[in-house]
């Protein structure tokens, strides 16, 4: 499985200690084995997927494309679930 990173993406994990990142690689794990893992979206938002997970206690969101046909996942955007939906439909 092919895995494509956008630069929303890696401004976002930046912002993240260490110890997070390695959470957030397990996620990110999660989502190579099972790609329809994450909850998809509807409306403005159609095709995207969402994985929640938890980083002390704080629900953190992690969007995805899945493109069975060419066997690759793009990660999108990464953070908290204040405003989340909205800053990804306006980089969207």
């Amino acid at each position: 499985m092919k895995i494509k990173i956008t630069t929303t993406f890696e401004k976002a994990a930046k912002k993240f200690h260490r110890h997070q990142i390695k959470l957030i690689e397990d996620a990110i794990d999660e989502i190579i084995n099972d790609a329809d893992i994450g909850e998809l979206k509807k409306g403005d938002l159609a095709g995207v997927r969402v994985y929640k997970f938890r980083i002390n206690n704080q629900l953190i969101l992690l969007t995805y494309l899945h493109n069975d046909s060419k066997k690759e996942i793009t990660l999108l955007s990464l953070g908290a679930h204040e405003n989340f939906y909205r800053d990804l439909k306006k980089s969207l």
